[in-house]
C-alpha cells in the first residue's frame, strides 16, 4: 500500500503552470495516477503511471501498489469542480498531502485582466444546468463545460433565451501552445466552432434583480384598455403563490403582464410564461416585458388550454378570472406536475362556484380562499374621499400530488439541474 500520497492540481494541464510543490511532489513520487490526458503531459517523470479517474479505481491501485509514495493528479484545482473531494474518503491510513493548482477560473479571468472575485460559478461539465437562468441574474458568469454541452451550444441557449447581446468569452485549450480565446456576443459565437476543451466568462450588464416581495405600483405599467390584476390584489395573489427563484411560473391569461412582471422579478432563475390570446394585451405584454428588461418572460399567444400545450412544466400557475375554460387549464397543469401550486383570482361569483367546483373534481389540496375588498383615496376638493373595487377572491391550492403527510414540502424535482 502506497504510504504517502500527494492530491495535487494540474491546472489546465501543462506543466509549465505547475507550482515548485507540485513539481517537487512529482519528483519524490514512485507512481503518478491520473487521466490519460494528464499523464501524457508528464513523461520527463520517469515513474510508472496508471490512466484511472474514477474515485473507486484510484484508492484501490493505491492500496494495492508497492509504490511508497504516490502523486494523484486532478485537472484544474482540487478544490474547483474537483474528483479530489470524493476521493479523501477512500485514503484512510495514508499520509495526505493536498497541493492546490490553478483553476481554469483563475487562469481564464486573469488572461483577460478581469476580478472574478464577483463572478458566479456554474459547471456544465457531466452536470445538467440551466445555463441561461444563471446568466440572466448574474453580472459575470463563469462557466466550466464538457462534456455534451459545448460553447457554441452555450451561446445558442443564450440567444433563445434573449440574451443574445451578452458579451461570451471562450478560453479554448487554456495554457497550452494553441491557447485561443475569443471574446463576442452570444449572439456572434452561436455560429462559431470550438475545441471541446473550453470554459466561458460571460458578461452581462443587465442582470435580472431579484425581489423579495411584490408591490409595483399600477401607474408603472403601461395598460391601455386591457383588464389588469391591480396592485393590492396583485401583492396578494404572488404571496399565495409562493414563488422562489428557481420556479417556472404560468400566467394563463396574462393581460397586461402586471402578474408575469412581478413574478419574474422574483423568480430571476426560472421563468415566466404569459400566455395570452388578445392582440391588444399581447402588444402591452411586450410593452412591459421590454420597460422592466425581463429576459426570463415569454409570450405565448394563443387561447388556453390549447396554447399550454408542450410548455415547460411549471411550479405555479396563476388564473385571472378564466372561468369558462378554468377545469381544462388545471387539467393540462397539473397533467404537467400534479404537484405544482395555483392561483385563481374571481370577481363573479359563477367564476368563484366554478373555481371550487374544478378544485372539488381534480382533488386539490390545502385550498384556501380569501374574499379581498379594497378601497382607494382619492382627491375630492380639499378632501379625500375612499373609493371601493370590486371585491376580488383570491382562491389557491396544492396539486393533488401534493402531500404534507408524505414528507413532500411542495419542491418538485427539475429535469434540468436536479433541484426545484
Amino acid at each position: 500500500m502506497v504510504y504517502k500520497v500527494h492530491v495535487l492540481g494540474m491546472g489546465m494541464g501543462n506543466p509549465n503552470t505547475l507550482t515548485q510543490e507540485a513539481l517537487q511532489a512529482l519528483q519524490e513520487s514512485d507512481l503518478i495516477v491520473g487521466s490519460r490526458r494528464l499523464l501524457d503531459t508528464l513523461a520527463a517523470f520517469e515513474v510508472p503511471k496508471v490512466a484511472l479517474t474514477r474515485t473507486q479505481d484510484i484508492a484501490r491501485e493505491l492500496r494495492e501498489s508497492s509504490a511508497r509514495t504516490a502523486s494523484v493528479v486532478m485537472s484544474g484545482d482540487v478544490g474547483f469542480y474537483s474528483g479530489a473531494t470524493g476521493l479523501y474518503g477512500h485514503l484512510d491510513g495514508m499520509d495526505v498531502h493536498v497541493i492546490p493548482g490553478i483553476s481554469s477560473l483563475q487562469y481564464l479571468c486573469a488572461k483577460l485582466r478581469v476580478s472574478w472575485q464577483d463572478a458566479h460559478v456554474i459547471s456544465v461539465h457531466g452536470r445538467d444546468c440551466d445555463v441561461a437562468a444563471h446568466v440572466q441574474s448574474h453580472g459575470k458568469t463563469f462557466i466550466l463545460s464538457g462534456g455534451s454541452t459545448t460553447a457554441q451550444d452555450i451561446c445558442a441557449l443564450l440567444v433563445a433565451r434573449g440574451l443574445e447581446d451578452v458579451l461570451v468569452s471562450v478560453g479554448e485549450l487554456l495554457s497550452y501552445e494553441d491557447e485561443r480565446i475569443t471574446t463576442g456576443t452570444a449572439a456572434q459565437l452561436a455560429q462559431s466552432e470550438f475545441a471541446a476543451l473550453n470554459a466561458l466568462l460571460v458578461i452581462n450588464p443587465h442582470p435580472l434583480v431579484a425581489t423579495t416581495a411584490p408591490g409595483i405600483s399600477d401607474d408603472a405599467f403601461a395598460r391601455g384598455k386591457v383588464p389588469m390584476t391591480k396592485e393590492e390584489v396583485r401583492s396578494l395573489a404572488l404571496c399565495k403563490l409562493r414563488i422562489e427563484p428557481c420556479h417556472t411560473i404560468w400566467d394563463v391569461g396574462a393581460g397586461t403582464g402586471s402578474v408575469s412582471v412581478e413574478a419574474a422579478r422574483m423568480a430571476t432563475l426560472g421563468q415566466v410564461l404569459s400566455i395570452e390570446r388578445n392582440p391588444a394585451a399581447i402588444e402591452l405584454l411586450h410593452a412591459n416585458k421590454r420597460a422592466f428588461g425581463l429576459t426570463n418572460l415569454r409570450i405565448v399567444e394563443g387561447e388556453a388550454p390549447q396554447a399550454l400545450q408542450g410548455l415547460p412544466r411549471p411550479h405555479r400557475v396563476f388564473v385571472g378570472g378564466n372561468g369558462s375554460n378554468l377545469e381544462a387549464i388545471l387539467r393540462v397543469a397539473f397533467d404537467a406536475n400534479p404537484q405544482a401550486r395555483v392561483c385563481i383570482t374571481a370577481v363573479t361569483l359563477e367564476t368563484v362556484s366554478q373555481a371550487l367546483l374544478c378544485i372539488r373534481e381534480l382533488g386539490l389540496r390545502e385550498v384556501d380562499m380569501v374574499q379581498l375588498s379594497v378601497a382607494k383615496a382619492r382627491e375630492a376638493g380639499a378632501y379625500h374621499l375612499m373609493t371601493a373595487q370590486n371585491p376580488v377572491y383570491v382562491i389557491s391550492a396544492w396539486g393533488p400530488a401534493w402531500s404534507l403527510e408524505e414528507g413532500q414540502d411542495a419542491r418538485y424535482t427539475s429535469p434540468k439541474s436536479g433541484r426545484e
